[in-house]
């Protein structure tokens, strides 16, 4: 199969040389997406590079790592290229391990790979702690808004992705920036494409995280709410209707009855210091628990419907 690899150049000037130097042969194509880099990357490879599979391609303005891999993407799918895999310029991914990257996408088991970081603990306690913390708790919400219950650390940038898989994702409507690997999940998520964990230890330097915290705690909230709302309506309700799509439905329903009908009881007793009657309690309670009974049923339905059949299999067809 005909791989590229795609590596998005921004201030990695002092790492970028030795990183393609490591790249093996097996490897096709390495597209070299200068975002606008202020120590002109792409232009020092082109300068100190003779390497023939190596392209370099220049963003007139900045548009983020996502950006730049979208641009690398498209350029490989119009090369022909069968697997795309994303390398970080920086140096914390070891390219020796692409061909291990790549396997389960090879052997057809899987349309895109990730790396995995929280495997080995050992290796797991170099990760700065913020960010020990902070992957934990995104894993965490992106198993929730994705579905992939399979899968953890979302946030890391070493993936690989079958073109299959690829051709299906609106690549315009992904985000240009730091969401884009969650965003990329949903995007697959809503394709229904099977998603599989690469172990990989965690390799940390004394780099600084060019991500703002605040920016995250603000900008990613209502972009996994919209994500997650989306995601149960196309996979409940819009391309199926099942059992979790009825739990869902009545869950919802029970619950916010019961709570609604509690609240208002309970002001409205309190206001004029009247005790709530037992039959009120139990009329507002019980369809508290049933509701949430249901809905964690849903769960569990959502939990074991992860996709197992890998979108490359129709492209066999």
């Amino acid at each position: 199969m005909k791989i590229a690899v795609i590596i998005p150049c921004f201030k990695v000037r002092d790492h970028i040389i030795k990183l393609i130097s490591e790249i093996s042969y097996n490897v096709n194509n390495i597209y070299i997406i200068d975002d606008c880099c202020p120590e002109k990357s792409g232009q020092f490879v082109k300068e100190n590079i003779s390497d023939p599979r190596v392209i370099v391609i220049f963003h007139n303005k900045n548009l983020g790592v996502g950006g730049a891999v979208k641009t690398g993407y498209r350029q490989a799918l119009e090369d022909g290229c069968e697997i795309m895999v994303k390398l970080d310029g920086d140096g914390q991914m070891d390219p020796n391990l692409i061909s291990q990257l790549i396997k389960p996408i090879i052997n057809g088991k899987a349309d895109f790979v990730k790396g995995n970081r929280f495997h080995n603990i050992t290796t797991l306690l170099k990760m700065p702690r913020i960010r020990l913390i902070g992957n934990s708790i995104l894993s965490l919400i992106n198993k929730i808004v994705t579905g992939y219950w399979n899968i953890m650390d979302p946030t890391n940038g070493f993936i690989a992705i079958h073109h299959f898989a690829l051709k299906q994702l609106p690549l315009d409507k992904i985000e240009n920036r730091y969401f884009f690997e969650s965003d990329m999940l949903f995007r697959l998520s809503s394709n229904r494409a099977v998603v599989t964990d690469f172990i990989m230890d965690a390799k940390y330097q004394n780099e600084k995280s060019s991500l703002n915290i605040k920016k995250v705690l603000f900008e990613f909230p209502p972009k996994y709410f919209i994500r997650f709302n989306k995601r149960i309506f196309y996979n409940y309700f819009l391309r199926d209707f099942n059992i979790a799509s009825i739990e869902l439905i009545f869950g919802i329903i029970l619950f916010l009855f019961g709570f609604s009908h509690g609240l208002n009881n309970w002001i409205g007793n309190s206001y004029y210091h009247i005790p709530t009657p037992s039959g009120t309690v139990m009329l507002a309670a019980l369809p508290i628990i049933l509701g949430f009974q249901l809905l964690l049923s849903a769960l569990n339905f959502d939990i074991n419907n992860v996709p197992k059949t890998p979108l490359q299999d129709y492209s066999k067809n």
